[in-house]
């Protein structure tokens, strides 16, 4: 399949989750992906998904297959001598240079923005990091569950009820939060060099996207200088904005945010007509009234299966949404009308299911262009590619710079 990165060439030199998914996405739109790794592989291939709570004997690991599909890699020992040049010398026909290297390891192999600007003066320099490059935590390490959920604020601000524990978010959440935020900046950058005909750098960190992810309760923040107020589901500002507990022991949400327009259709859902005769409004009972009415809501939905509720809700024009499991979410028909889920091919586990791109461009043709590759798998035809010579290679091989 062409797409709308065909042409442009990618070397990705990072591990882990958030900058891999940002480059799985431009192979998804086309893009030539070369995944740099070490001689062992990305530490990510060694992931094991029933670290996070799974009892099932996985075939591969989906959760790298997800983040590095369509690429091709090479394995490069960045420790060597001949190892730091030999990256510098794929950059020479780049288009964009992805990293998540901390910048002492940068600076240490010669893969600056300055260093990869004299061999390659045009190119987007693609920079991922939990706290950025610069200030007092450019050297500290970061994954999403420190610099995006717990640091930016993210954390905290979904602690519920008051005085229990914060919840932890599941593996990969905020990275692929974050990748699309990279891969937006990489584009723009793109379209600014065609417009300028000048390389440029583009800078992403986890905390920053975290911190946008919250940007409601940020703005707030900023002018109030408070915390986000804890929820209290028994007792909200907004009754029809709140979850609520079925007889089968299901979770709905409630998503209405104007009480007015939509309180005499919540009364007429749960069957309580008598809930609207009332002169005042609807924003005025809930600030009087919140738990008391709370309480009759949790009460009329734990009298029914959330089968019940599903058409009652929908007859009423309540905005609602279940809380679904995901073996839900990949059987809803919407799921499947849109086509969020595409079959993809290994050589040696067959054909599975994975995510497809998290958006569309109706004239392009945007997916998964084929499974991860094996650590190292085209190290000979991507070198070949960019014009070093099997004499040459064969000598790099003899200095241990493949492992």
């Amino acid at each position: 399949m062409s797409g709308p990165l065909s042409g442009v060439v990618v070397i990705e030199a990072a591990n882990w989750l958030a900058a891999p998914s940002a480059g799985a996405l431009m192979a998804d739109l086309g893009a030539d992906v070369v995944k740099v790794e070490p001689p062992g592989g990305d530490p990510f291939r060694a992931y094991d998904q029933r670290a996070s709570g799974y009892d099932h004997d996985f075939a591969l690991n989906y959760a790298f297959e997800l983040d590095n599909r369509g690429k091709r890699s090479i394995t490069v020992d960045l420790t060597r001598e001949d190892g730091p040049g030999l990256v510098r010398r794929l950059c020479e026909r780049a288009d964009v240079f992805l990293t998540n290297l901390t910048q002492p390891r940068r600076e240490r192999y010669g893969l600056t923005e300055e260093a990869l600007r004299t061999v390659r003066p045009s190119i987007i320099y693609a920079s991922l990091t939990g706290y950025g490059t610069r200030g007092p935590d450019a050297e500290r390490a970061g994954f999403d569950y420190s610099a995006f959920w717990a640091r930016a604020g993210v954390m905290a601000a979904l602690q519920q009820p008051p005085g229990s524990s914060p919840p932890l978010n599941r593996p990969g959440q905020g990275d692929h939060m974050t990748s699309v935020n990279l891969l937006a900046a990489v584009l723009a950058a793109l379209r600014l060099r065609d417009q300028s005909g000048e390389g440029q750098y583009v800078e992403v960190t986890l905390q920053g996207s975290g911190m946008w992810t919250v940007g409601t309760d940020f703005s707030a923040a900023l002018v109030s200088g408070k915390a986000a107020p804890r929820h209290d589901r028994e007792a909200p500002p907004n009754p029809i904005w709140n979850s609520y507990e079925t007889k089968d022991g299901r979770w709905i949400v409630l998503v209405m945010l104007q009480p007015d327009r939509y309180w005499d259709q919540v009364c007429a859902a749960i069957e309580r007509p008598d809930l609207v005769l009332d002169e005042r409004s609807a924003a005025e009972r809930f600030a009087e009234e919140g738990r008391e009415l709370a309480a009759t809501i949790a009460e009329a939905f734990a009298g029914h299966d959330l089968a019940y509720w599903s058409g009652r809700l929908d007859e009423h024009g309540v905005i609602w949404a279940p809380a679904a499991e995901l073996p839900e979410v990949i059987a809803d028909p919407q799921v499947r009308e849109y086509g969020w889920i595409r079959d993809v091919e290994h050589p040696e586990a067959g054909e599975y299911q994975t995510l497809a791109t998290p958006f569309q461009i109706r004239s392009a043709e945007l997916g998964p262009r084929g499974p991860a590759p094996a650590a190292g798998q085209h190290t000979h035809e991507v070198l070949g590619e960019f014009g070093i010579e099997e004499d040459e290679q064969a000598r790099l091989a003899e200095r241990g710079v493949f492992g």
